[in-house]
Formats: C-alpha cells, structure tokens, sequence
C-alpha cells in the first residue's frame, strides 16, 4: 500500500463504519486511485482487523459506488467521468444552496465558534496544501451545517454526493490558487448565517458549488 491510513482501529466502536470512513477518505481524496485494486485480506491486515469488517466496508462503499466488486479478485476503485461529476453537482445545487436558505433563520450563534474553528482547519489545509486536512475540514463542516437541519436523509444524501465526486485534482488547484478562494466561502457562509441572511447564505452556497464543480473538472475560471 502507498497510502497513509489510521490503521489502529480495533479498539473502536463499529469497525466496519472505522475502516468504510478511511477507505472512504482515501478515495475521494485521491490516495486510492481509479483502477487501484483492493483486496479484503490485505486491507484486514493493514486495518489490524478480521476480514468481515473490511468485507461489509467495501460492499458499502461498492454501493455507493467509490468502489465495483471484481470476480476472484477483490474490488476496484472507480472511475469518475465529466459527466458524472456534472450530474453530482447539478443534484448538489437542488439541494445544499435551498438547504442553506432554510438554515438561516434558524441558525443557532452558539455553535459559530465550533463552525469557525472547522472553516479555519479547512483554510489550514488551503494553505499548507494539506488536501488530507481540507478534505476531512471540508467534509466535516458542510455535514454539521446540514445537520442542522434535522433531516438525516438529506445530510446522508449531501454527504454521499460529496464523496461521488472525489477531488483527485486539488493538488493543482491548490497550487494556482483557486482552492484558498474555494476555502474562503467557507467562513462567508457562517458569517451570512450569523446575519441571518437567507438570500446571502444561499447565494454563497451556490457560487461555493459553481466553484467546487471548477475544481473537480478542472475548468475553474482563472
């Protein structure tokens, strides 16, 4: 393996859930690579687990479909095309810019300190070029903000679609700048919903996904 993962899980609750997140986290942030091959016995062995968690992860993530299953050999990280990164997002802005509308109102000024210290870890790996932290950062904070809400389903959804779209590329985007501006929106967005400011929370929503889409293709504007 050529991928840095936390293998010392086995004192943890829920296994399964430990080594899905991880494997999960490689993927999307590139250090598993489309095409990759991964075997149960190997990962059991890096996890310091049995094989069924590692077994129940991968046909986890199989059905959301980071990984697909190949006969008598294991299973094999996927790849990810234009198009479907563009489906990703379109699904994205019907949902999390609306989402962010809804919250406004209702945001509660007592957790924008626990927002804003996510929102400068996330600026942390911006600027480092830590991808490993501002993917974590990022992940963490629009799932809290989403939450918020109440509604499981949608921030299981909004999650699930974050991980499909992968970020293979923010290396490059990292060194021309345009993930430290991506980074930035994150500590706009708690500002608006500090205001209260519904139009300006979702306004900011959906330039912050315009913006991601940029740096998932590549095309993000100069």
């Amino acid at each position: 393996m050529t991928f840095s993962l936390n293998a010392d899980v086995a004192e943890r609750p829920s296994l399964r859930a430990q080594v899905e997140r991880a494997l999960s986290a490689a993927v999307v942030s590139g250090q598993l690579e489309p095409g990759q091959l991964l075997t149960v016995p190997t990962l059991a062995v890096e996890f310091k687990v049995s094989a069924t968690p590692v077994r129940e992860a991968l046909l986890e993530l199989a059905r959301r479909g980071l990984v697909e299953p190949v006969r008598n050999k294991g299973f094999r990280v996927t790849e990810v095309s234009e198009q479907e990164l563009e489906s990703v997002a379109e699904i994205r802005m019907l949902l999390e810019p609306p989402s962010m509308r809804r919250l406004a109102p209702e945001f509660d000024p007592a957790r924008a300190d626990e927002m804003r210290e996510l929102a400068d870890r996330i600026k942390q790996g911006a600027e480092e070029r830590d991808l490993k932290l501002y993917l974590e950062g990022d992940l963490d904070f629009h799932a809290r903000l989403t939450s918020m809400l109440g509604n499981p389903l949608l921030t299981e959804m909004v999650n699930d679609l974050r991980a499909r779209a992968r970020l293979g590329n923010l290396q490059r985007m990292a060194e021309s700048g345009h993930l430290a501006a991506s980074a930035a929106e994150h500590h706009e967005l708690i500002e608006a919903l500090l205001q209260h400011d519904a139009d300006l929370a979702e306004e900011i929503m959906r330039r912050h996904v315009g913006h991601t889409v940029g740096i998932w293709v590549g095309r993000a504007e100069e």
